[in-house]
């Protein structure tokens, strides 16, 4: 099976997320999508069969299906544009419908997706000492004007924000532990951010769950942590910045758009590219 292996959220041809993509006339059987995507080896690969006037689409990591997966599906879309032209392309997930856009254009191929819905809300006090003691994390380590919260936008994420760019390059964490929570949980990634301003946001993402350490660019946790500050009234005045990666040698680049209405879908963004060999 020919799968395409793009980098998402790229900073020109350095950086981005890797994914892997499989465009077929139907989709393989589940033990076979997981069997692949362990092949690949990428945080996720993105399996998508026509259906309709559009695509059914799956994601597998190398352990794991996710509902849903930002970078993979900004993959997805730069390769169906590749493949079939500039275009918005409808997508129908396991728990939701949405779509993708991508062009090409000066060799440069861009795309956005348009998230499930948002939602959000407070963690609870001991879950968050738990995660917290998983990272090393004090309660000094915390910024107060985010607290820590179960997010999802069309996946399921814990968010902690911390009050230095220093904390947050030094993270560590124990994998074994932390894929056990994750997965009790239900968690695909535990975002770990730090703001820089009101609009620029360094995140990292531990994907312990889903068998790797971590991702260097996460779209669906941009979109649940967009959501999210929406859901806090934070001063994001529309859209959001995201550097990722940095810490890992990947600087990877999202930008998110924020609707006024709550819970409505996050429009995340980048330009992706192609990887060779």
């Amino acid at each position: 099976m020919d799968i395409q292996r793009i980098a998402a959220f790229s900073e020109g041809e350095t950086g981005g997320n890797p994914a892997g993509v499989l465009i077929a006339e139907t989709l393989p059987a589940p033990a076979d999508m997981q069997r692949l995507a362990a092949e690949v080896g990428f945080s996720e690969t993105a399996f998508a069969a026509p259906q309709g006037d559009g695509w059914r689409v799956r994601y597998f990591s190398p352990k794991i299906e996710v509902p849903f997966c930002g970078h993979a599906t900004i993959a997805l879309g730069a390769a169906l544009a590749l493949k079939f032209g500039d275009g918005t392309f409808a997508l129908a997930l396991n728990d939701a419908d949405i779509s993708v856009e991508a062009t090409k254009a000066d060799g440069v191929v861009s795309a956005a997706l348009q998230s499930p819905p948002t939602r959000s809300r407070p963690s609870p006090p001991a879950l968050t000492a738990e995660i917290m003691a998983l990272f090393g994390f004090s309660a000094d380590d915390l910024d107060p004007a985010i607290p820590p919260a179960l997010i999802n936008g069309g996946a399921d994420h814990f968010v902690l924000a911390l009050k230095s760019r220093e904390r947050l390059a030094a993270m560590a964490y124990d994998f074994e532990p932390t894929r056990a929570v994750m997965l009790r949980e239900g968690w695909a990634t535990i975002l770990l951010a730090f703001a820089e301003t009101p609009r620029l946001f360094h995140t990292r993402n531990p994907f312990a769950s889903g068998g790797v350490y971590e991702d260097p660019a996460t779209g669906a946790a941009t979109a649940a942590f967009a959501g999210y500050l929406r859901d806090l009234g934070w001063s994001h005045e529309g859209s959001i910045e995201i550097v990722q990666g940095e810490d890992m040698g990947m600087r990877s680049r999202l930008h998110a758009e924020i609707p006024a209405e709550p819970g409505s879908s996050i429009r995340v963004s980048g330009t992706a590219r192609i990887m060779r060999g």
